[in-house]
């Protein structure tokens, strides 16, 4: 593709490439630059891609795209933001494959994954679509899996994930959109028909200055939709309503304005049910999933669904016949009279919210397992540590994924909240022992929640992934205590 082709729509401030270069294709780490390439230089939080022109000039890249005229003697193109630039030569060069795609996006801190995977089941069952799915467990064309790295992709990434899935066949797309990736110009470039707004709770404060900046970011994303549709229960929903520059509309258990309620409701063990209400009519709503935050999610979903074209009869039979997601209150195999399950809650509203809806229904003690991860917002630890100890009938303080953090330092400022007595909870560093001492030390009509990891498979140390499925380590101990 010609240069000039990948630069439409971009104010150049200065050139000195030749726009009928043949691009061959876009990078923007030096490392996997090949011959022929545009390599654009990213100013990141932790790296300058201006200071790797000279490694990918000796790749082979064709011409640089770049905030400040490179040192090295390279045709260049520059622009005021090189981020946002990659994200529009991205959607040039993979030919806006949004622009074919009924675009969705979901919002929030917690339940965007649940209602990504609700929506795309509905949109399948009850339309007969092909659609793409993008967020945190994996990303999907149709029913094919494919793996993922962040919430929400790189632009070039996910303008290349959207042309396979435009190629493939899909006809919609339904993604998390992450409050970074609003931010940072991932999704720069691409309409969405319908957002949502999940809610907004503590998380991500390492990355937005404060709760205000946070509610900003997700804000972003009603401004380039068609319509929206936000959680009216949330404390931060007028943020989202005010900022908007479409039509929205509300759901809700609480406010009685809300355009879509739900009424009636039913909190059982193995799911919820309840009646959703519209200014024209109702329908009863069963969902698989149990917890109040499910009705939420289930609303969230059917408003979407509503603003896209079904009917609320066709809402609740496609929700009827979905199950819950991976890693979010899923039930595991045990040897006895209890349970376990693993959950993704790794914010104190959704650890709150997982031992809420356990006690709910629990007939036993209410046991929680959970850490913090390292090198993300600190703020959080005394919180989730009061939540945990609080909510729960014994708590197990462990690891998550510490990355780079002494993971006994981060443990010690999750015990800096707790204000429950000593005989309720132990800390126990190695995650694997401490799920071990769990099990063995488990009561007949147990819960057991082990939360923060959910679908991950690997807990991340200095840089390094390490193997660990929870399920695996459930079904390890399980086996040992056979041979005991």
């Amino acid at each position: 593709m010609k240069l000039r082709e990948i630069l439409k729509g971009l104010d150049i401030l200065h050139s000195t490439a030749d726009m009928e270069t043949e691009i061959t294709g876009i990078s923007y780490d030096s490392r996997s630059t090949a011959q022929g390439d545009l390599f654009v230089a990213v100013v990141g939080t932790v790296s300058d891609g201006h200071c790797f022109i000279p490694a990918a000039a000796e790749k082979g890249a064709a011409v640089v795209l770049c905030q400040s005229v490179p040192q090295t003697d390279i045709p260049y193109v520059q622009v005021a933001d090189s981020r946002y630039a990659l994200a529009a030569a991205s959607v040039n060069y993979f030919e806006n494959p949004a622009a074919s795609l009924v675009m969705i996006g979901v919002t929030g801190t917690n339940g965007k994954t649940t209602s990504t995977y609700l929506i795309k089941h509905l949109l399948e069952t009850q339309l007969g679509a092909k659609v793409g799915l993008i967020g945190t467990n994996c990303n999907m064309i149709g029913s094919q899996e494919l793996p993922t790295a962040r919430t929400t992709p790189e632009s070039y990434e996910l303008q290349r994930l959207l042309r396979e899935m435009a190629d493939a066949g899909c006809t919609h797309v339904v993604m998390e959109v992450s409050s970074h990736s609003l931010v940072l110009d991932r999704v720069a470039g691409i309409r969405f028909r319908v957002g949502v707004f999940t809610n907004l709770t503590r998380d991500h404060l390492d990355f937005h200055k404060d709760m205000d900046d946070y509610a900003a970011a997700k804000a972003m994303l009603f401004s380039v939709c068609d319509a929206g549709v936000v959680n009216a229960d949330d404390s931060y929903a007028s943020v989202m309503t005010a900022r908007a520059a479409c039509p929205v509309s509300c759901y809700a258990i609480n406010d009685e304005n809300a355009e879509l309620r739900a009424q009636q409701l039913q909190l059982l063990p193995a799911g919820v049910r309840f009646h959703a209400k519209t200014a024209a009519e109702a329908e009863e709503i069963s969902l698989a999933i149990p917890g109040r935050f499910s009705v939420y999610n289930a609303l969230g979903v059917i408003g979407c669904c509503l603003a896209l074209g079904l009917t609320l009869r066709q809402c609740a039979e496609g929700l009827a016949s979905a199950h819950g997601v991976k890693g979010r209150v899923e039930a595991v195999p045990t040897d006895g009279d209890y349970t376990i399950l693993i959950d993704y809650s790794h914010t104190p509203d959704a650890l709150e919210n997982v031992l809420k809806t356990v006690r709910e229904t629990c007939g036993g003690r209410v046991v929680a397992l959970f850490g913090c991860g390292g090198d993300r917002d600190r703020t959080k630890r005394p919180i989730m540590g009061r939540i945990g100890t609080e909510l729960a009938d014994f708590a197990v303080i462990t690891s998550d994924n510490p990355r780079t953090e002494d993971p006994d330092a981060i443990i010690a400022e999750i015990l800096a909240g707790v204000t429950a007595s000593a005989e309720k909870y132990i800390a126990v560093t190695d995650r694997v022992k401490a799920i071990e001492y769990v099990i063995e030390h488990h009561q007949p009509g147990d819960v057991i929640v082990l939360a923060g990891k959910g679908h991950e498979t690997y807990q991340e140390i200095n840089h390094v992934k390490h193997h660990m499925d929870e399920r695996e380590i459930v079904a390890e101990i399980l086996e040992r205590r056979k041979h005991k």
